[in-house]
């Protein structure tokens, strides 16, 4: 627990986004009343990210600035400057080091790159979409690598500037890996209804100048090539230090309890870059979404002030918007899990249900937001579903009890 006595103990946050900006306001509406230092790598204050693949590719915004007043709350903004690494009471970076108190690590996730394809763009930073959205021009023919989440809203959004469009997936369906095939399958007419070319089941040979070759020997002519294949925590700055008490997982998030903090004494860590033991789902999550960074940003804060309070396990929850269509998702399923339809890829609306044990574990819906209203209260309560009424798209979940 950090003590509260004195003005000059230093809190330092590094990673400025969302979880590393809510966690500084929590920080100071919660009584903190030492110095907080926000270190971004970089130049711009904290922004939201979600938009960056719908509003700015599509011109309706420039920025998307989280609307923080850092200097009222007396937070020190360290902009352009990146963590290097760690000792205990000492955060590294490439312009000093720092010493803190306590430290919340928040330094969020990377975009995976496609091994040599230098030429093709990624989607993470405000900077990389304004730079994609200039080039999004009629006629523009723009590759896709990965049907995922971010690669269905850049289609979405190359489309409505007038490129011609091909989205190559190296799975059976859109989604592989967050969804079952035979749910991602059900949104590949979305791709052709949209004027897409979706291609799965075969991989990226190379990017070559003008195209793109596949595993099959054949090439897409390409302008322009975006990578959209996942992203993995962006903790590499911190491979010297763990031997300090610092651990990874396979894939490197920072591992930590309930309470958000670390194996390192007075160190933290919050949003994409963690993986948390959930007791709702039975295992360690690492959730790389907009609502985990928000709350987890309130979560870390609470956890650095000493607050009592229950071990963090909120039920997951992200949106995606997508050829028109809203498709939000909260819980985890996983193998084993019922899988129940609400309706079909036939309707206009629809949701799919994940049961275990009876009880709802996850769902999916597009545009049928009630459903996720009442879905979301469902998991978090923990409450057996009777799997026909469910299945019902007339029947209100809430009254799909058991």
């Amino acid at each position: 627990m950090v003590e509260l006595s004195g003005t000059e103990r230093i809190v330092v946050v590094v990673g400025a986004g969302l979880a590393g900006a809510q966690c500084v306001l929590k920080l100071r509406q919660g009584g903190w009343a030492g110095r907080i230092l926000l270190v971004g790598e970089e130049p711009h204050a904290p922004y939201d990210r979600p938009p960056l693949s719908k509003d700015v590719l599509l011109g309706k915004a420039d920025a998307t600035t989280l609307d923080v007043d850092y200097d009222a709350l007396g937070v020190e903004l360290l902009l352009g400057r990146r963590a290097t690494g760690l000792t205990p009471g000492t955060l590294h970076t490439d312009a000093g080091d720092l010493p803190y108190d306590a430290l919340v690590i928040a330094t969020g996730a990377v975009p995976r790159a496609l091994p040599g394809a230098d030429r093709a763009h990624l989607l993470h930073t405000l900077d990389d979409a304004l730079a994609l959205r200039a080039l999004l021009r009629p006629g523009r023919r723009l590759v896709l690598v990965g049907a995922g989440w971010i690669g269905a809203e850049v289609a979405t959004a190359a489309r409505q500037a007038g490129c011609e469009v091909t989205v190559v997936e190296a799975g059976p369906a859109p989604l592989p890996g967050a969804l079952p095939t035979e749910v991602g399958a059900a949104m590949t007419a979305w791709y052709a209804e949209a004027g897409v070319d979706l291609r799965c089941g075969v991989g990226v040979e190379a990017v070559e100048p003008g195209a793109v070759r596949l595993a099959d020997g054949s090439h897409l002519p390409a302008d322009e090539v975006v990578v959209g294949i996942g992203a993995r925590p962006a903790t590499g700055w911190l491979a010297g230090s763990l031997a300090e008490g610092l651990d990874l997982d396979a894939t490197g998030a920072i591992l930590v309890d309930g309470r958000l903090r670390t194996g390192l004494p007075g160190v933290f860590a919050a949003g994409d870059c963690v993986s948390y033991p959930s007791a709702r789902s039975g295992a360690r999550l690492a959730v790389q979404h907009w609502d985990h960074a928000l709350h987890s940003g309130d979560a870390v804060a609470a956890a650095v002030l000493g607050e009592e309070a229950a071990p963090y396990d909120p039920v997951p929850y992200f949106w995606s918007e997508q050829f028109g269509r809203m498709v939000q998702y909260a819980g985890r399923h996983a193998e084993g899990d019922e899988l129940l339809w609400r309706g079909g890829p036939q309707d206009a609306s629809w949701s799919v249900l994940w049961l275990r044990g009876g009880v709802l574990s996850a769902l999916l819906t597009v545009d049928r937001p009630r459903d996720l209203t009442q879905g979301r209260k469902l998991i978090e309560r923990g409450t057996a579903l009777d799997p026909a009424l469910a299945a019902d798209p007339s029947v209100p979940l809430k009254g799909a009890t058991a």
